[in-house]
């Protein structure tokens, strides 16, 4: 296992607290495995059995709801060190929630889900400490699905727009800020249209509120911001 793979998955938080040199250990305690996908690949499809956790070790993602009429919308986009899975697996049945595809061609670590809650036969320190960063993982999950939610409830194209904007803004602790997403992929999220979304933001360029150049945003009247949603 290559050194740089070891450094993608400290970033997530599933391995905090564990020291490098036992990552890999671990790994092998968790009969886990990589695979490799291809660019617009399907990696799990809704409704069916999920038996595994995923975390990018290379490459990019999206979870992705669709209905029944073909309409889609971007739940999220992942990055190297990203998981996903671990909320549903806990579920008394567990199945994927949405689809997800590989956005580039990528490589995802796959853990079998149940060895996410029990410890195995060694009884492993670090296997321990995993099981607790899991479950600080799900409750943190929990609370950024409900925050997606609140996107949601809000009724204004320009309210949803500048929540989402705020949110990112609070998270990086500065006014200028890059996000994960292009426009199509940040309209899916929003649920909104792209042409209209553009339209907004260009409205928002023209008051003085925001400016932006491709995924980067900056934000000169935070006051205006709050009060739009």
């Amino acid at each position: 296992m290559t050194e740089s793979f070891i450094d993608v998955l400290r970033k997530n938080r599933l391995f905090e607290h564990i020291e490098p040199e036992n990552i890999e250990p671990l790994l092998k305690c968790l009969n886990s495995k990589l695979r490799e996908y291809s660019k617009n690949e399907c990696v799990a499809q809704a409704d069916e059995k999920l038996e595994h956790i995923g975390i990018i070790a290379k490459g990019s993602v999206c979870v992705v709801k669709e209905n029944k009429n073909g309409d889609r919308m971007i739940m999220v986009k992942l990055e190297p060190g990203d998981m996903f899975g671990e909320v549903a697996a806990f579920s008394e049945n567990p199945q994927w929630p949405a689809n997800v595809y590989a956005q580039t061609s990528c490589q995802i670590l796959l853990i079998p889900s149940g060895m996410l809650y029990k410890t195995c036969g060694k009884a492993c320190r670090f296997h321990m400490i995993l099981i607790q960063n899991m479950l600080k993982t799900v409750a943190e999950k929990a609370l950024q699905l409900n925050r997606m939610v609140d996107y949601l409830t809000i009724k204004s194209l320009r309210g949803r727009i500048c929540a989402f904007l705020y949110d990112n803004y609070k998270k990086e602790g500065k006014s200028t800020f890059s996000i994960s997403m292009n426009r199509n992929e940040l309209a899916d999220f929003l649920n909104v249209s792209r042409p209209s979304m553009s339209r907004e933001m260009g409205r928002m360029k023209n008051e003085g509120i925001i400016d932006f150049h491709r995924e980067t945003f900056k934000i000169f009247d935070a006051e205006k911001i709050v009060q739009s949603f």
